[in-house]
C-alpha cells in the first residue's frame, strides 16, 4: 500500500494538469481575442500602428491571467475527478481506503503554486502593466506613437504646414502619395508633391522628425504670377512633431496600485477618506479572489461525481456558473465598498463567508455522507427535464415519418 499512494499521486496529478492548461489557454485566448477586435478598431480609427495593438494586448495578459487561473484550476480538478467517478477508478480508490481527502493531495499542492502566482499578479504584476496599457492608449490618442498623421486626411502641424498622404505600405514605412503645404518664415507658401516617402528619426532633436521625399515637385509662390518650380528626386522635410503632454503618474485607479501602496493609503488617517475606502476596497477584492482559490478543489470534486450510472455532465455548469456569479458579486461589492456605502469588510467577505460554508457543505456530502450527491436535487431535476426532452423528440418523429410516407412522391 506504501507504493501505491506516489503512483496515484502521479497519476492524479497527469490527469488535473493537462485539462488545466488546456482551460487556462481557452479562457485566456477568448479573453485576448474579443479584446484584439476592439483594439484593432480602436488602432484603425486613431490612424496608429498594428504594432501598438500586440503591444497592448501584452500589458493586458496579467489582468486575463489572474481570472483564468481560478477558473483553470477549478475545472482542472473537475475534470480529472469526473473522469475516475465515470470511468468507476474513484470507487476502487475509495474501496481501497483511500479518502477524499487523501485524493486531493497533489491538487492542493497545485492550488498553492498557483495561488503564490495569483498573489503576485494581482498585487504586483497586475497593476503596473494596466497603467503600461493606460499609457499606451494615450500616447495613441494624442499622436505620439505616430498616430497623429492618418492616410487619407489633411493634417495640420503647428499651424505651419498642411499634409495628406494617399496610402501607406509596407505597415508604414513607405508612404506613398504626398502631398504637403508649407508655409516658411518669409511668408512663402510651398506646395510639395512626391510619388513617396519615408520618415526618419533625427539624432540632434527627439521633437523634428525628417520626411524623406523621393521622386517630387516643389512650387513656390514667391507672389508673382509665374511660381517657381523645381524638381527633385530626393528631399527632406523637416516636421516639428507637436507638443504631446507627459502621461500621468501610476495610480490614478486604485487598480494601479500595489500591495505596500494600498496598505500605506487604505490605512492612513491623514488620506481623504473617498481614497481610504477605494484602496481599502481594491486591497479586500484581490484578497478575497485570492483566498477563495484555496476552496476550489474542495468545490470541483464536489460537483465532479455524477449520480451512480449517470454520466451528467451539469456539475461542469454548474461550476463555472457559481464562480462567474461569485466574481461578479465581489465586483459589486467592491463597487460599493469604494463609495463608502458599506464596510468592505462585510461587502467582500461576507459573500466569502456564505460562498465557504456552501462549498464546504458540498464537499461534506460528497466525502463523508455514503451515497450524498452536493447537487442531488439539481441532478434529479437535469435528469428528468432530459427524459421528456427525448420523450417529445421521439413524439414528433413518427409525425414527420408518417407525413412524409402520406405525401405524394414527386
Amino acid at each position: 500500500m506504501s507504493k501505491l499512494f506516489p503512483s496515484i499521486d502521479r497519476y492524479i496529478f497527469r490527469l488535473v494538469v493537462f485539462p488545466m492548461l488546456g482551460v487556462f489557454a481557452l479562457a485566456a485566448s477568448l479573453l485576448l481575442l474579443d479584446k484584439m477586435l476592439r483594439l484593432f478598431d480602436f488602432v484603425a480609427v486613431e490612424g496608429g500602428p498594428i504594432a501598438v495593438v500586440f503591444k497592448m494586448l501584452g500589458a493586458l495578459i496579467p489582468e486575463y491571467a489572474s481570472l483564468a487561473i481560478p477558473l483553470g484550476l477549478l475545472l482542472g480538478i473537475l475534470l480529472a475527478f469526473r473522469r475516475l467517478a465515470t470511468t468507476s477508478e474513484l470507487d476502487v480508490m475509495r474501496a481501497l481506503g483511500v479518502s477524499y481527502n487523501r485524493l486531493l493531495r497533489v491538487p492542493y499542492l497545485i492550488t498553492m503554486a498557483l495561488v503564490a502566482v495569483n498573489v503576485a499578479l494581482v498585487f504586483y504584476i497586475q497593476p503596473v502593466s494596466r497603467y503600461y496599457y493606460e499609457q499606451m492608449e494615450y500616447e495613441l490618442r494624442s499622436g505620439a506613437l505616430g498616430a497623429a498623421i492618418k492616410v487619407g486626411e489633411f493634417t495640420t502641424m503647428k499651424d505651419r504646414m498642411a499634409l495628406r498622404i494617399e496610402r501607406s505600405e509596407d505597415d508604414g514605412l513607405r508612404l506613398m502619395g504626398i502631398f504637403a503645404r508649407v508655409a516658411n518664415s518669409k511668408g512663402q507658401v510651398l506646395s510639395i508633391s512626391a510619388r513617396e516617402g519615408s520618415f526618419l528619426a533625427t539624432s540632434d532633436s527627439p521633437d523634428t522628425i525628417i520626411l524623406r521625399l523621393t521622386d517630387g515637385t516643389i512650387v513656390q509662390d514667391t507672389g508673382s504670377k509665374n511660381p517657381r518650380v523645381l524638381s527633385f528626386s530626393r528631399h527632406d522635410l523637416p516636421i516639428d512633431l507637436p507638443a504631446v503632454e507627459k502621461f500621468r503618474a501610476r495610480g490614478d485607479a486604485e487598480r494601479e496600485y500595489i500591495l505596500p501602496e494600498l496598505l500605506r493609503i487604505g490605512w492612513n488617517d491623514e488620506e481623504p477618506a473617498t481614497k481610504r475606502d477605494a484602496s481599502q476596497a481594491s486591497f479586500n477584492f484581490r484578497l478575497v479572489e485570492v483566498v477563495m482559490m484555496l476552496l476550489m478543489p474542495l468545490l470541483a470534486v464536489s460537483l465532479a461525481i455524477p449520480p451512480k450510472r449517470s454520466t451528467s455532465a451539469l456539475g461542469v455548469f454548474v461550476s463555472i456558473i457559481m464562480v462567474v456569479a461569485y466574481h461578479k458579486v465581489n465586483q459589486y461589492g467592491e463597487d460599493i465598498a469604494a463609495l463608502g456605502r458599506v464596510d468592505p469588510i462585510i461587502a467582500l467577505w461576507g459573500p466569502f463567508t456564505l460562498f465557504s460554508a456552501l462549498i464546504l457543505w458540498m464537499y461534506y456530502r460528497v466525502a463523508y455522507v455514503p451515497g450524498g450527491q452536493a447537487i442531488g436535487a439539481l441532478e434529479t431535476w437535469f435528469d428528468r427535464l432530459t427524459k421528456r426532452v427525448k420523450k417529445l423528440f421521439k413524439r414528433r418523429r413518427p409525425r414527420q415519418i408518417a407525413s412524409l410516407e402520406a405525401s405524394p412522391a414527386e
